[in-house]
C-alpha cells in the first residue's frame, strides 16, 4: 500500500512513539487521524502535521471506551471516507512487584492496553473488510516476547496483543480477506515520556532498560509494515537478537533478563508511588522523545549487541 494519500488512524498520538508515527505519516503525504485522552496535545501536533502538508483531525478518544472508539471511526469515514491503516498504540505502564500491583490499577491497565486494542482492531477491521484493503498494525512489545519482572501487567497485555494478532490472521485468512493485514511491532526500550508517566509502585525512580532506542525508529518500522505487511516486526537488532535467544534459550534469558533488570531498571533514587498515566494526565508536557538520550546510545546498541551475539554463538557451541 502507499502511503502517500492514505488515511491513517493513530491513537495514542499525543507523546511517544504516537507522536513520531503521525509526524512520519504526515510527512509522507497521509492524512492523520490523531487520537489520546487530551486534546491539547493532539491540537498541537495537528498543527505541526499541517506544516508538512497534511490533513489532520483531533478525536479525543480513551481507547478503553468502546462507545468513544465507534464514534472515532465513524468520524474518520464520515470526513475522509475510509480508513487504510489503523495503529494502535495507546498504552500504559506500571512498574511494581507482582505481589504489591493493586489489582484495580492492573484491571485499568488492562482495559487500556488489551481491551483498547480490541475495540480499535474490531472497528477497522470491519471497516477494511468493507474496503477490502486495509492494515492494522498493534504496537506490542519486546516485553511481550521476553518479560522482566516488574513489569508483569505491562507484559502480559503485550502478550495479549501478540495473540490477538495471531488468531486475527487466521480468521482474516479463513474469511478469504486476504488484502487485509494484522501486523504486529515490537519495540525494545524506547526513549520516550513514558517512564515519567508510568504507574510506580516500587518507591524508587523508574528508568528505561538498556539499550536505548528512538521513536522515530519505531514509526519507520511501523510505516514499513504499510507498504510491505508482514506478520510481525521486531524493532532493532538488539530487539531481535534477545528475541530470537529467548525462543532457542527461554531459561538463560529469563536470567540475564532479570539480572539486566535488576541492575538498571529501578534507580536508588528515591520517588512517591503514583497511578501515573493510568487514569488521566500524569502532568508531563506533551513530546515525542522522554529525554533519556536514546541517540547518543547508539555506540552502546553496537557493544551489546556483540556481546549478545558472541554469547549467542558461545550457547549455540555448547548446546551442539
Amino acid at each position: 500500500m502507499r502511503i502517500k494519500g492514505s488515511v491513517v488512524v493513530i491513537t495514542g498520538a499525543s507523546d511517544g512513539i504516537g507522536r513520531a508515527t503521525a509526524l512520519r505519516f504526515a510527512k509522507e503525504g497521509a492524512a492523520v487521524v490523531l487520537a489520546a485522552r487530551r486534546r491539547e496535545p493532539l491540537e498541537t501536533l495537528a498543527a505541526e502535521c499541517r506544516e508538512h502538508g497534511a490533513e489532520a483531525i483531533v478525536v479525543s478518544t480513551d481507547v478503553a471506551d468502546e462507545r468513544g472508539v465507534i464514534d472515532l471511526a465513524r468520524r474518520t469515514v464520515t470526513e475522509l471516507g475510509r480508513i487504510d491503516v489503523w495503529v494502535n498504540n495507546a498504552a500504559v505502564g506500571i512498574v511494581a512487584p507482582f505481589l504489591d500491583t493493586p489489582l484495580h490499577d492492573l484491571q485499568r491497565l488492562l482495559e487500556v492496553n488489551v481491551v483498547g486494542v480490541v475495540h480499535g482492531s474490531r472497528v477497522a477491521v470491519e471497516q477494511m473488510i468493507r474496503q477490502r484493503a486495509g492494515v492494522v498494525i498493534n504496537v506490542s512489545s519486546v516485553l511481550g516476547e521476553v518479560p522482566a519482572p516488574y513489569n508483569s501487567a505491562y507484559s502480559m497485555s503485550k502478550s495479549a496483543v501478540r495473540a490477538l494478532g495471531f488468531s486475527l490472521r487466521q480468521e482474516l485468512r479463513l474469511a478469504g480477506a486476504k488484502d487485509v493485514h494484522v501486523c504486529s511491532v515490537l519495540p525494545p526500550s524506547v526513549d520516550t515520556p513514558y517512564y515519567r508517566q508510568v504507574a510506580n509502585f516500587t518507591g524508587r525512580e523508574a528508568r528505561p532498560i538498556p539499550p536505548l532506542y528512538t521513536p522515530e525508529r519505531v514509526a519507520r518500522t511501523i510505516c514499513s509494515l504499510v507498504r510491505s505487511p508482514r506478520r510481525e516486526a521486531v524493532v532493532g537488532t538488539i530487539g531481535r537478537i534477545v528475541v530470537l535467544k529467548h525462543r532457542l534459550f527461554p531459561g538463560t534469558m529469563e536470567r540475564f533478563m532479570s539480572g539486566v533488570v535488576s541492575r538498571t531498571h529501578l534507580s536508588r533514587r528515591r520517588v512517591p508511588q503514583t497511578t501515573g498515566s493510568l487514569y488521566g494526565d500524569a502532568g508531563e508536557a506533551p513530546t515525542v522523545h522522554g529525554g533519556h538520550h536514546g541517540r547518543a546510545r547508539s555506540m552502546g546498541r553496537t557493544v551489546a549487541a556483540a556481546a549478545l551475539g558472541v554469547g549467542g554463538y558461545r550457547l549455540l557451541r555448547r548446546r551442539a
